[in-house]
């Protein structure tokens, strides 16, 4: 279960606007007298990650709970007990919504160094995230060279394409103008699989099959869309999605100056059917890191999920981690 830590001075943002105060949803797993590992989430988790990534944490799992004290916090933005969009404005005992100020990935992970010094933790054994998540990790590394031992980025992007600018501008457009975070839903969930992974899970499978043509939803794929907007309107704030989805359009840690070599080491995976962040994604990031002679491998996996694989149980994925940490 999450708990919660209550910064009462706020936070001031990058842009210079400042949110008082500031709560910061976490959970932990393990010993705390254990080396720590925090995870970071990518954009519609949430802090109990041993939940949504049960797959990879867990005691014996590759993010050994036995080895290791865990450490995840909901994302600033986030809707699920950290401060963002859908929290009360003091000034106004009203959400905040569109007034809450737009913030960077920098500031994300400023919450996350303001979570671990309220923990005690100084230094991290390894940070991991998967997607957005990842690309806090590499921030994080970047702009704290000497807290964090260990880099795992999971489907990871240092710079979206234009195609991703695209993909996350009809989603926000669907929100804005028609309330239809269910369309968005839709949409970005397609992005998430692969061509692949569809076909193995429905084909061209029809719910009835000998069902006369309609335009209402038919084939089992559009039933699978139907279901994942509807669990997503009930546990996802629509002013969460858009803050989150437009922080990763501006991202771009190489292109600023003075960007020198941490004395992290990281470990990158993509595969081979992600399309969202495929591994030319970490390809690039491992490129920049090596230029700055930073200590990087990259490991592309074979795997049928898409960008969803890092989510999954792929085995040959599971041993780098596990052999990595």
């Amino acid at each position: 279960m999450a708990e919660t830590l209550t910064l009462d001075e706020g936070l001031t943002f990058e842009s210079g606007a400042h949110v008082a105060p500031l709560e910061i949803a976490y959970a932990t797993y393990g010993s705390p007298s254990d080396p720590v590992v925090y995870i970071s989430h990518a954009l519609t988790g949430d802090a109990d990650a041993a939940d949504w990534w049960g797959t990879l944490i867990g005691p014996g799992k590759p993010i050994d709970t036995d080895r290791f004290f865990v450490v995840c916090a909901n994302i600033l933005g986030g809707c699920k007990g950290t401060t963002g969009p859908s929290s009360t404005n003091p000034a106004t005992g009203e959400r905040y919504g569109l007034d809450f100020p737009l913030f960077t990935i920098r500031d994300m992970v400023t919450v996350h160094r303001a979570l671990l010094r309220a923990l005690g933790v100084s230094k991290l054994h390894a940070a991991v995230g998967g997607s957005l998540g990842g690309m806090q990790i590499l921030q994080w590394s970047l702009d704290h060279p000497d807290e964090i031992e260990r880099a795992v980025l999971v489907c990871a992007t240092a710079r979206l394409s234009a195609q991703n600018i695209a993909f996350s501008k009809v989603a926000r457009h669907a929100i804005l103008t028609h309330d239809a975070m269910d369309v968005a839903r839709m949409m970005a969930h397609i992005t998430y699989v692969s061509d692949e992974s569809l076909r193995r899970k429905f084909d061209r499978e029809r719910k009835v099959p000998d069902a006369t043509m309609t335009l209402t939803s038919d084939f089992q794929v559009e039933h699978y869309l139907d279901y994942q907007a509807k669990i997503f309107l009930e546990r996802f704030d629509p002013h969460s999605y858009l803050y989150l989805s437009r922080v990763m359009d501006y991202y771009e840690p190489f292109a600023e100056e003075g960007v020198t070599a941490p004395a992290t080491r990281f470990l990158l995976v993509s595969f081979d059917s992600d399309w969202r962040f495929g591994t030319e994604h970490s390809e690039y990031i491992a490129a920049q890191l090596s230029a700055i002679e930073a200590d990087v491998v990259h490991h592309e996996v074979v795997s049928p999920w898409g960008h969803d694989s890092f989510l999954m149980d792929v085995p040959e994925y599971h041993a780098l981690v596990r052999d990595f940490l």
